[in-house]
């Protein structure tokens, strides 16, 4: 058995304003506040001896990774993303950080917004600005009616309104 797993694709590189502030809020929680909580902590718990029987030091280490290995992905990240802060030049067309309305054939209406990868909310129906339904939906306007493959097998949706 192989442990070979395909690279994932790479997620696209926008984020809107209050995203990108999130992501340096995270960054600056994980980096200011808690690390130095934690190897406070480990600090203390490695003058108590014995290292490897001692959970505070074990679980501190682990902890302390997890952070590190947060701030190395949120600092690449927040380099290599781009804040999209203007609306688009023909708003009535479907782009990034759009709110979009869709009525499916069975007359139930619900709304999404596209949003970069770091920022999807299933609770506020936030999609990724990669997902199969909101590629259908990009340039297209108000009463345009899309095909697409969701989860739940192909379903046919009708753009009733779009927002920024």
């Amino acid at each position: 058995m192989s442990s070979f797993r395909p690279a994932t694709p790479k997620s696209s590189p926008y984020i809107t304003a209050d995203g990108a502030k999130n992501l340096r809020s995270e960054l600056h929680q994980l980096w200011k506040i808690e690390r130095p909580k934690v190897t406070q902590i480990i600090h203390e718990a490695a003058k108590n001896g014995d290292r490897s029987e001692n959970g505070d030091y074990v679980y501190g280490k682990r902890r302390l990774r997890e952070i590190d290995r947060r701030v190395r992905y949120l600092t690449k990240r927040i380099e290599t993303v781009t804040i999209v802060k203007t609306l688009p030049n023909d708003p009535s067309r479907v782009f990034f950080a759009a709110f979009v309305t869709l009525e499916s054939q069975a007359r139930e209406k619900f709304e999404y917004r596209l949003v970069g990868a770091d920022e999807i909310n299933a609770k506020k129906n936030w999609i990724s600005i990669d997902s199969p339904v909101a590629r259908a939906l990009l340039g297209k306007r108000a009463n345009d009616v899309i095909k697409t493959d969701t989860p739940n097998g192909k379903r046919e949706l009708t753009i009733l309104n779009i927002r920024y």
